[in-house]
């Protein structure tokens, strides 16, 4: 009788322990406006919340060296955009718009209210149009590499000549555009395993995403938000600072030097210390 016992009670605690992953799952999931599921990942507590938005063709895992750091004294999430990691494919447009309310999405489901959301490359616009519809719950935009120029705007003509040859052969191009984003002196294993990882992206999803960010106007989003930005940027590519501070509320630049596009991964422990220092910063405004 007690065996019996024993194994009902074994049962009941895999069955608990099943359901509590399942009810777990089902926090790290919502639908986007558009009924599209957007996985996140959710560590830590502590307020400001910190929202992690990864680049183009990228996920939530390019920000594995930040996480458990910073969910020390934050709740930390760090967001698959719609097409991308874990997150649903089923929209037809893969738009900036469309990127932003995948954020907000997440945002309010954590009903999160005092937020910083750092975002790299195209997750810095994406994190811009996030604010712009929803102000009330963000305190601080935190752009790595983005936010270099607020008023650089490709011609249409530009814009098509650029996109010509993803269109072609979108693995082959993006592998190449990849490598052209790091310093000869980069670790050629990091290299390639972001070229091969970003190139396997969807092409639909790449190409409608470069699009859209090539086309976006940032200027017209800062307009109606008065929301401080701090970038950390690469030194290898220029940033303009004055019409970062001509067009923003409050607008600072933090350099790393030697590194390339992919500064949380290139060197975690410089970024992670000044990612601190910027939060401490955005804080105190």
């Amino acid at each position: 009788m007690k065996r019996n016992v024993v194994v009902v009670s074994i049962a009941a605690l895999m069955f608990g322990l099943i359901l509590l992953g399942y009810a777990t799952e089902t926090i790290n999931q919502v639908l986007s406006e558009d009924e599209v599921a957007i996985h996140f990942s959710v560590e830590g507590s502590g307020e400001p919340a910190l929202v992690f938005v990864h680049c183009w063709c990228c996920d939530r895992s390019y920000w594995k060296h930040q996480l458990a750091y910073f969910a020390e004294r934050h709740r930390v999430v760090a967001i698959d955009l719609a097409g991308h990691g874990e997150s649903g494919m089923e929209r037809s447009e893969w738009t900036v718009q469309a990127f932003a309310k995948d954020v907000v999405a997440v945002v309010k489901k954590l009903d999160l209210d005092r937020v910083i959301l750092i975002g790299h490359s195209m997750g810095g616009p994406v994190n811009l149009e996030a604010a712009r519809r929803m102000p009330e719950r963000i305190i601080g935009l935190v752009g790595v590499d983005t936010y270099q120029d607020f008023e650089r705007h490709l011609p249409e003509a530009q814009r098509e000549q650029f996109l010509a040859a993803f269109k072609t052969d979108f693995e082959a191009t993006t592998k190449g555009f990849v490598r052209m984003m790091f310093p000869a002196d980069a670790d050629s294993a990091l290299v390639e395993e972001i070229a091969n990882d970003m190139s396997s992206a969807p092409p639909e999803v790449g190409i409608g995403a470069i699009e859209s960010v090539l086309s976006y106007k940032q200027v017209e989003a800062l307009d109606e938000i008065t929301i401080p930005i701090r970038c950390i940027n690469s030194d290898r590519f220029p940033t303009n600072e004055e019409t970062g501070k001509r067009h923003a509320e409050s607008y600072e630049v933090k350099y790393m030097s030697g590194r390339g596009h992919f500064l949380m991964l290139e060197d975690p422990e410089v970024f992670n210390t000044l990612l601190t220092e910027t939060i401490a910063e955005l804080v105190g405004d």
